[in-house]
């Protein structure tokens, strides 16, 4: 027995168990809190929405945390998904950032708007199964290959939207990583891939001679975390922005030569190696980030998402050519958090609300990288950097 003396009591939040997702629960947690550490939450009480449309999306409900929205534009974009001006919510805290990306999109407007291409669609979950030797797990994979076409129809049996398009294979030893690959619609899709893949894996392990033993994820997928294998094979839609902005206009807009940008992207090239930056760009993360929270997106996708490789070409005519590829952006259009109140209304800013409608969105984030881009590296050159944040991004009150 213990010296200690007894044991502390649990101090469990309140909850009701057959329905939580009511104003009075939220209440009864609320006063809860304020009870064991003293906070006032008024604030956090204040919202638009019936906790009732909550369920699926959030647990212990007591509150939103209110961030601000500001929005950007008219960006213009000549996409196959994505066509004509839009204006784009973006929730942050960060003083300047809406203003640098307005600048951005006014220059890639002026120039003629931004070409976007979806390259590849591809949502992963990477189970392992495990061996006794390496032997063995090769003779599995073999195996695997040779009954693709009845592992994709156990996989796909638990989805409508889900499609089972290739498994990848690697060996580490003992074991055969399977790298599921799928198409996901409108859906970000990460859930739906979990309940297909598992279904595949009892399915082969049930049916490969001898059995096999297996961990649904061996961590290749490497969900809510950035991997050099996503930017190489994928992870959500690999989507390119490009332009050429005009000399003329960039000096006008943004006080910097053509040619002393491409002087220092090859500067900033050669820092982002040094650091092993899985981003050579300048900030593609904030206005996505931005994007993400004000439309309903998982935030913790931005830890993937975030990847990206600019490249560009000074021209012949002293013009210059400008590309960001987001090689893992993962978003969604249905599902997850874009069918709540404040969050559907960003999405429908940008007319991208419901089914049909993410590739179109996933154009759009794409578009907005690179007006970030364009921006933020042009005020380092011009100086305007820290000037800028001095005057918008100090707060006053």
């Amino acid at each position: 027995m213990s010296d200690d003396g007894p044991a502390m009591q649990r101090r469990a939040i309140p909850r009701d168990k057959v329905n939580d997702f009511t104003h009075e629960s939220a209440a009864s947690r609320r006063a809860f809190i304020r009870e064991q550490t003293g906070a006032d939450l008024s604030h956090v009480a204040k919202y638009s929405f019936d906790p009732s449309v909550l369920q699926g999306n959030i647990e212990n409900f007591i509150g939103v945390a209110q961030v601000p929205i500001g929005v950007a534009g008219p960006l213009r974009i000549n996409g196959e998904h994505a066509q004509g001006e839009f204006f784009v919510p973006l929730a942050t805290t960060e003083g300047a950032l809406v203003a640098s990306y307005n600048r951005g999109m006014r220059l890639l407007t002026e120039c003629g708007g931004v070409k976007t291409t979806i390259v590849e669609r591809s949502m992963q979950r990477a189970p392992v199964f495990v061996f006794e030797d390496a032997a063995r797990a090769r003779a599995f994979g073999r195996w695997v290959d040779d009954n693709f076409a009845a592992i994709k129809l156990q996989a796909e049996a638990t989805t409508h939207i889900g499609k089972l398009v290739k498994i990848q294979q690697f060996s580490i030893g003992p074991l055969r990583h399977l790298r599921f690959n799928y198409s996901t619609g409108d859906a970000a899709g990460q859930n739906m891939v979990g309940k297909a893949t598992l279904a595949a894996c009892q399915w082969i392990s049930k049916t490969y001679p001898g059995g096999a033993r297996y961990v649904l994820s061996g961590n290749m997928d490497t969900d809510k975390k950035h991997s050099s294998v996503n930017m190489l094979l994928t992870r959500g839609r690999r989507v390119v922005a490009e332009a050429v902005i005009r000399k003329d206009i960039l000096r006008d807009l943004m006080g910097v030569d053509s040619k002393a940008l491409f002087e220092t992207r090859q500067i900033s090239n050669a820092g982002a190696f040094l650091a092993g930056s899985a981003n050579n760009g300048s900030h593609t993360p904030n206005g996505l980030a931005a994007m993400f929270i004000a439309t309903g997106q998982d935030a913790a996708d931005i830890s993937e998402s975030q990847a990206a490789v600019t490249y560009s070409q000074l021209l012949d005519s002293g013009d210059y050519y400008w590309s960001v590829t987001l090689t893992s952006l993962i978003v969604g259009t249905v599902g997850g958090g874009t069918g709540l109140a404040t969050q559907r209304e960003c999405l429908e800013m940008l007319g991208c609300h419901g089914q049909g409608k993410a590739d179109k969105f996933a154009e759009i984030c794409a578009g907005v990288a690179l007006a970030g881009e364009t921006s933020l590296a042009s005020a380092v050159l011009s100086g305007d950097w820290v000037s800028s944040h001095e005057r918008l991004g100090r707060h006053h009150g």
